[in-house]
This record gives C-alpha cells, sequence and structure tokens, in this order.
C-alpha cells in the first residue's frame, strides 16, 4: 500500500501513468470498431469452426474477430522490425547506422515506420482473402476481394489502424511508462482472459459443464506455477567476472551479465507464426480441385494443426523455438565485439586470455545459456497444447497461452523496473 501511495504523489510518475490507461483505452476502443461491410455474424461463425484462427484472434484481444480497424495489431510493425534487423546485420551501410548511437536509432526506427505501411497493406489483403473464402455459402456479407471498390478501402483502413496502433505505442514510450510496443501486444493478450473466463463460467451455468470446469481450474493452478517459473528464468542471468589492468581502473572487479532468455519472446513469436500460418492456410486448400493440393493439405492438417495438435507438431513446434533462439542470439549477441570491447578497456576474464580466446569462450557460454533458455521457451510453449490434448478444453478455451504468459511477464517486470527508477529519481530530485 505504501508503495502505491509512493507512486500517486509522484507527480509525474503519475501523470504517465494516466496518459497510459488513456491511451490503452483508445485501443480497445478502436478494437471494436469494425470495418465497414463486414457481418460481424458470419465472421463469429467462422472463427467459431476454425481453432487456429481462434488462436491469431487471442493474441490481438478479439480484434481479428470483430474484423476491427486494428484487426492485424502490431504484427506488421514486428515483421518489418525483424526484416530490419536481419538487414542491419547484412547491409554495412545500415549497421554503420545503427551504431551512430541515438541518431542512428531514430534512422532505423524510421525506415521501420516506412516498411510497416507495405507490410500492414499486404497482410490485410491476404486475411481478407482467407476470410472471404471461409464466408463463402454462409449468411451474411463480407468483402469481396475480386472487386477493388470493396477490398481497397478495406485495406487502407486496417492498414491506417496498425499505423494508429504504432503511433500510440509511441506515444506511450515517449510520455507514458513502460515500452509502448510492448504494451499494446500485452493488453491485447490480457484483454481476451475476462472473455474466456466469462465464457467457462456460462458453460457451467447453462450447461452444467463441470468437468470442463475442473479443468479449467487445474490449468489456472498450473499456470501460476509456470508463471513463478517464467518470472524466475527472466531474471536469471549468468554474471562472468571482469578484472581491469588499465591506470584509471586498475585492481576494480565488474561483471558481465549474460541472460538465460538472451531472446526473450522474439523465438515463440517467429515459432507461432511458422507453424499457425499453414494450418489456415490449409484450411481452405482442402477443399481445391486439384488431387494433390487437396491430399497435401489434408496431410497437413492430420499431423500439423494448431487446433488438433499431434506428436508431430509438438516435436517440430519445440525445434522451431530452440532454432529461433540460436538464430536471434546469433544476430544480436556478438563476442568478438565484446571481447574487443573489454580489451580496449583493459578489461580481462580471469583465467581466459583477451582478445579471441574471450570471444570463443563467450560464445561457448551463450550457446551454452542459450540451449537452457530456447528449451524452456519452448516448455512453456507447449504446456497449455499437451494439457488440450488430454482434457476437454480447447485452445480458446485457455487463460492464456505458453507465449502470451512469456509476454505478460516479460513487460510486466519492465514496466515495474520503470516505476522504481521513476521513483528514485524523484527521490533524488527532493535530495539535490
Amino acid at each position: 500500500m505504501n508503495y502505491l501511495i509512493r507512486i500517486f504523489k509522484t507527480k509525474d510518475l503519475r501523470n504517465r501513468i494516466f496518459f497510459t490507461l488513456f491511451i490503452i483505452f483508445a485501443f480497445r476502443l478502436a478494437a471494436h470498431i469494425t470495418v465497414p461491410g463486414v457481418d460481424p455474424k458470419a465472421l463469429s461463425d467462422v472463427f467459431g469452426q476454425n481453432g487456429a484462427l481462434s488462436i491469431f484472434s487471442a493474441l490481438t484481444g478479439g480484434s481479428m474477430e470483430n474484423f476491427s480497424i486494428v484487426m492485424m495489431g502490431l504484427s506488421p510493425y514486428i515483421n518489418a522490425s525483424i526484416i530490419v534487423q536481419l538487414m542491419t546485420v547484412a547491409i554495412p551501410k545500415l549497421e554503420a547506422i545503427s551504431k551512430e548511437g541515438e541518431a542512428g536509432r531514430k534512422k532505423i526506427n524510421s525506415i521501420t515506420r516506412w516498411l510497416t505501411f507495405p507490410f500492414a497493406f499486404l497482410q490485410s489483403y491476404g486475411m481478407i482473402v482467407l476470410l472471404s473464402t471461409s464466408t463463402h455459402g454462409m449468411e451474411g456479407t463480407f468483402i469481396d476481394p475480386k472487386n477493388p471498390a470493396d477490398v481497397l478501402p478495406a485495406m487502407i483502413t486496417i492498414s491506417a489502424g496498425t499505423l494508429f496502433l504504432m503511433w500510440l505505442g509511441e506515444l506511450i514510450t515517449e510520455k507514458g511508462i513502460g515500452n509502448g510496443i510492448s504494451m499494446v501486444i500485452f493488453v491485447g493478450i490480457v484483454s481476451a482472459m475476462p472473455g474466456v473466463i466469462g465464457r467457462m463460467i456460462s458453460d457451467v451455468v447453462d450447461f452444467g459443464a463441470t468437468e470442463k470446469a475442473s479443468a479449467f481450474l487445474f490449468f489456472a493452478l498450473v499456470t501460476l506455477a509456470l508463471l513463478i517459473m517464467v518470472v524466475l528464468f527472466t531474471e536469471a542471468v549468468r554474471a562472468i567476472p571482469i578484472n581491469h589492468t588499465s591506470k584509471v581502473a586498475r585492481g576494480e572487479k565488474s561483471q558481465l551479465p549474460i541472460r538465460v532468455l538472451q531472446a526473450g519472446m522474439i523465438p515463440i513469436i517467429f515459432a507461432v507464426s511458422m507453424i499457425t500460418f499453414p494450418s489456415v492456410l490449409m484450411e481452405f486448400l482442402k477443399n481445391s480441385d486439384h488431387a494433390w493440393v487437396k491430399s497435401f493439405a489434408l496431410f497437413w492438417n492430420s499431423h500439423f494443426n494448431s487446433a488438433s495438435p499431434t506428436g508431430e507438431y509438438l516435436l517440430v513446434y519445440f525445434l522451431l523455438i530452440l532454432a529461433f533462439s540460436y538464430f536471434y542470439v546469433s544476430i544480436t549477441f556478438n563476442p568478438d565485439n565484446i571481447a574487443e570491447n573489454l580489451q580496449k578497456r583493459g578489461g580481462f576474464i580471469p583465467g581466459i586470455r583477451p582478445g579471441k580466446e574471450t570471444a570463443h569462450y563467450l560464445g561457448k557460454l551463450s550457446n551454452r545459456m542459450n540451449l537452457w533458455g530456447g528449451s524452456f521457451l519452448g516448455f512453456v510453449a507447449l504446456v497449455p497444447i499437451v494439457f488440450t490434448m488430454f482434457t476437454n478444453l480447447s485452445s480458446s478455451d485457455l487463460i492464456i497461452s505458453g507465449s502470451g504468459l512469456i509476454i505478460v511477464v516479460g513487460v510486466v517486470l519492465e514496466l515495474i523496473r520503470q516505476i522504481n527508477s521513476q521513483l528514485v529519481m524523484h527521490d533524488y530530485d527532493k535530495l539535490t
């Protein structure tokens, strides 16, 4: 209680929190504004029949199921930022820009924003085509992807919605509290939880689904245990001792921390996209007139369908998370640069020669840490899926997915760090 009182009494922090809440309200309001020309009843029937689409909708807080103006969420922005990160490694000019400090970061962010709109434009058309195919023959109206007069306004509206969310996220980062982009994703995940709980209560009251409710409560306890584990792993670091030989810092000792979860939630986001989107696509290809296309779609749906997972699906999903963990860390963690900077500052790891040996040691250590971190990410992502395989709960009945849990924990911990730093700054200003 004293902690909350301190937050409320800190004027700047209080204003930032209220501003963030206002932006979140604007986001949730936009999530319920349906794109003109769409019948929500027809869409509701589609999402009720397709479990893979329901997973996509859950990650956007129901925005996709409502076919709202922000139905794509920040997925195009995330894709654009990933592409820019890869280009930064591959293109020397972009790599040089990224090393220019604050000015370089602004240039990279500007490039990411420019790429977001074409990504959103293309993704919006793809989703319109998929949903229009699935609503074919149903009662109600939907956008005709073959009619430019119908599809172009919808695509522009949806793309503008993504840019609107991106702008809201940047406002939170600048004038609010926390990382704005992460906060928007966090709110989208958390906002779906009351609906899941409400549906479960309704099933118990209206249909007496006590067995289903028992499984739901047991999963809630499992989620709580996973939450504790995720917090511990997220905060876990390997502290490498560093000694200094320079004249300025001779004899000083410091530490180089390497996190267990070096890649954070990024590998799960990559893996979910890689394994879930084909399942959505195969739902529509299974009715193809070509025998080989239909056969392949049926094979995929029987072995790698996210709505009805199998052992093969679990194995591929786990390996994708592990592979993307190594891939992302190989881009963001450069042992050669770290070893070079340590040597320039007169620092060294006890028992390890400076230079190439230090780089080799750091790379080997990072790989070992990544094996544990990536395996843990895969474990957390698979537990809810395994739970649906052995209970009568479906993916839409889970209060939160494994990927959502990782995201929520990461955002909350970062939010707490920023609030604490703001309180420390406020106390320091009073002393000075």
